[in-house]
């Protein structure tokens, strides 16, 4: 609560899975008490897409769910369900230390990259 009475912005990882929306959905009620009672300024500026399996219709029908609901503040860029993701807890890492040529890992590469394009195009527009 305090980071998000003391924040700007938030970032919402969600997982490709049907609690998560759940989850979200109470995150946002959440948020707006915040907005409305303690910090006015704060907005959901991102959100990304995580532990994404292509092979199953749920997988597709919550990133699509998402996108409806947050448009342009979900990243084009999507987190993959993968056991490099997953073992690099373990070991105490990251899985950019744990396996940098994974694809969990380019991923999460193509995500910062993403939105550190956001942050540059947000300052010159700001300018």
């Amino acid at each position: 609560m305090n980071a998000l009475v003391a924040g700007k912005e938030v970032l919402i990882p969600i997982q490709c899975e049907y609690y998560a929306l759940e989850g979200v959905g109470q995150l946002l009620r959440n948020i707006e008490l915040v907005q409305s009672h303690l910090n006015p300024a704060l907005h959901v500026s991102t959100v990304l897409l995580t532990m994404y399996d292509g092979r199953t219709k749920l997988a597709d029908q919550v990133a699509a769910e998402v996108r409806r609901h947050f448009g342009d503040a979900v990243l084009r860029s999507v987190i993959p369900r993968s056991v490099k993701v997953s073992e690099a807890p373990g070991y105490g890492t990251t899985v950019l230390d744990y396996d940098p040529g994974s694809r969990g890992a380019m991923s999460y590469l193509d995500a910062g990259r993403e939105l550190a394009a956001r942050g540059l195009q947000d300052n010159q527009g700001n300018r």
